[in-house]
């Protein structure tokens, strides 16, 4: 099976003092209504994915884990996609090396090889309150969410678990998007083309 090559899309991506948003997904539909939405390029989220499967971040994913949530995000859509694992899953220079091997059998190809170091931003944190404006004065050429938009997400579960639980409150539901909004962002996106 051959992949297309993200490579050269991604790498033009990174434009200091132009930063994109790499969208940090964690799951399909995450990724699809990422991409639905605008985003130009995905990446995964240690602990976004950690937090799907019930763990705490930091070091609670296997290698194997990860590389098949990435081989997932990348059959999302046909966005370039960029994967977090961690230290590489070994402090061995082998491992490491090993890890990037098996990344780009996932479908993370030619990105890290190709990619000039660029200045990333994780907009997360006291970063939150900059804007995409701000951090391109200062020659930021990506802005990655890491685990902030799950965070986000797990804030609205949070709150409204705690309302209905503890005071019988179903009023936060009543913000909830309409699948009239949702399943058109999710459609709209078709699976990537693998072959």
């Amino acid at each position: 099976m051959s992949r297309h090559d993200p490579g050269p899309a991604f790498r033009a991506l990174h434009q200091s003092g132009n930063p994109f948003i790499l969208a940090n997904a964690w799951d399909r539909g995450s990724a699809k209504m990422l991409a639905a939405l605008g985003a130009q390029a995905l990446a995964t989220s240690s602990g976004a994915h950690a937090f799907t499967l019930g763990h705490p971040d930091m070091g609670t994913l296997s290698r194997d884990e990860a590389l098949s949530h990435a081989a997932d995000l990348v059959s999302a859509t046909s966005l370039p996609v960029s994967g977090d694992f961690e230290n590489g899953f070994g402090e061995a220079p082998e491992i490491c090396a090993e890890t990037v091997r098996l990344a780009c059998e996932a479908g993370l190809e030619r990105i890290c090889r190709e990619t000039n170091a660029p200045i990333n931003a994780l907009a997360a944190g006291p970063y939150t309150s900059k804007s995409r404006a701000e951090f391109a004065s200062i020659g930021i050429a990506r802005i990655s969410l890491g685990a902030a938009l799950a965070r986000l997400t797990h804030r609205a579960i949070h709150d409204t678990g705690k309302a209905m639980f503890e005071g019988g409150d179903f009023s936060t539901l009543g913000n909830a998007l309409p699948a009239s909004v949702t399943d058109p962002l999710l459609l709209s996106i078709p699976d990537a083309d693998l072959d």
